[in-house]
């Protein structure tokens, strides 16, 4: 299916919108928006694919589909982005920064939207012969990518992925210089679970922690002690890592609380003890308390399998980016989750990661407010994703069962 021309004809399309992609990024990351709650970002993308002539449909809360292409395909690929923003306070200082208290674009989601309507203008330019190759593009503009469950779950049971043949995204990553992309068969993002331990107990006065149940003493045992307890039950090939983000008990130094928690997220490697963690989990948490007589109770939400990207569409990507005149180069795993994965288990795919720092300039972080991305990156990731609609056919079937750390 690869085409030189039409992908040189991609890119020409994607220099005439340059100023309006650009555009669009910064007007999105000024006005960003928490998960399942991108309404304005909805509804910009929604008129602008209109306007352009792109068949839309929108979701019962937030998001849309844009479909485009032939009628009766011979391969429907999608693209998809994600459209919220986080709870995080914005300190680039940028004319663009954020306009929303505590809330900004820090992981680099207002590219993904910008870079994916520009693909999708750009195939609708060259609609024609989309046609003539038998390929039908969708656009999935997926909510809620960073809270759990995300919003990969609803938009597959609303259909999103009905007679797709495979499935592409990109993710910012600030650790690549911009006109590089990050590529690697096989896993390439970890497991990602919510774990929250609350435990509840007799309190008392601190000058008598033998008549309580000592609940701050269990507390601090729960987070020192669980990781190091699951660190001799699970495999070490699993390469797991629970670390806790929020502690609370009690208001008073001289008061001990009769409750508190602790939340954090557990992140692994490897899918199968990824699927059969929950009760060794329950295990390990009572395992912990038991010598303090608290009562504790274990709220542990599965968020996200790993994302495996299939080898088949790894080469396409590699196609796609030789004829979009971008560098790939290899990519380590991270222990970073993403919703992505869920698309994977239903049809073969790949996530790439789309360099997005200035030759020379800092390295940022993601999920920090001081994330700034280079101009460029908006304009790449739109090559990529339009080039990756015609560069070649992903035939691999998904991976079952999925693989093992012994697999990889």
């Amino acid at each position: 299916m690869t085409d030189d021309h039409l992908l040189a004809d991609l890119s020409t399309s994607i220099d005439h919108l340059a100023s309006e992609l650009l555009a669009l990024q910064r007007d999105l990351h000024a006005h960003p928006e928490l998960s399942r709650g991108e309404s304005r970002t909805t509804a910009l993308v929604s008129a602008r694919l209109t306007q352009a002539g792109i068949r839309t449909r929108t979701f019962p809360v937030t998001g849309l589909v844009a479909d485009l292409g032939a009628e009766q395909p011979a391969y429907r690929v999608a693209l998809r982005a994600d459209l919220d923003a986080l709870p995080v306070g914005e300190r680039t200082g940028l004319p663009w920064a954020s306009t929303t208290e505590g809330i900004c674009h820090a992981c680099g989601h207002d590219v993904h939207v910008a870079a994916a309507v520009g693909a999708a203008l750009a195939l609708k330019a060259h609609e024609d012969a989309l046609r003539e190759r038998g390929i039908a593009v969708r656009v999935l503009f997926q909510p809620a990518e960073e809270v759990i469950p995300g919003g990969a779950v609803d938009l597959i049971a609303h259909g999103a992925l009905d007679a797709v043949d495979a499935i592409f995204a990109v993710h910012c990553d600030p650790t690549l210089d911009v006109g590089s992309v990050g590529l690697r068969e096989g896993p390439i993002t970890a497991a990602a679970d919510r774990v929250v331990v609350h435990l509840t107990g007799r309190g008392g006065h601190t000058s008598r922690p033998h008549l309580t149940e000592d609940l701050t003493f269990a507390l601090a045992k729960v987070v020192t002690e669980l990781p190091a307890v699951l660190s001799r039950r699970l495999d070490p090939r699993t390469a797991f890592a629970l670390v806790w983000g929020e502690v609370h008990a009690g208001q008073a130094a001289n008061v001990i609380p009769s409750s508190g928690m602790a939340a954090g997220t557990l992140r692994m490697l490897d899918a199968a003890a990824w699927a059969t963690l929950g009760s060794l989990l329950e295990q390990a948490v009572q395992h912990v308390v038991a010598p303090y007589a608290v009562t504790a109770v274990l709220e542990h939400v599965q968020g996200v399998p790993p994302v495996v990207n299939d080898g088949d569409a790894i080469e396409v990507l590699r196609q796609a980016c030789d004829g979009a005149g971008l560098h790939h180069v290899g990519t380590p795993q991270s222990l970073g989750g993403e919703d992505f994965a869920w698309y994977l288990r239903a049809v073969p795919g790949a996530m790439a990661r789309l360099g997005t720092r200035s030759p020379g300039g800092h390295t940022y972080d993601l999920h920090q407010g001081d994330l700034v991305v280079d101009d460029a990156s908006v304009l790449q990731g739109a090559r990529l994703l339009s080039a990756v609609a015609v560069a070649g056919v992903v035939k691999a079937a998904p991976s079952t069962p999925e693989p093992t750390v012994a697999d990889r």
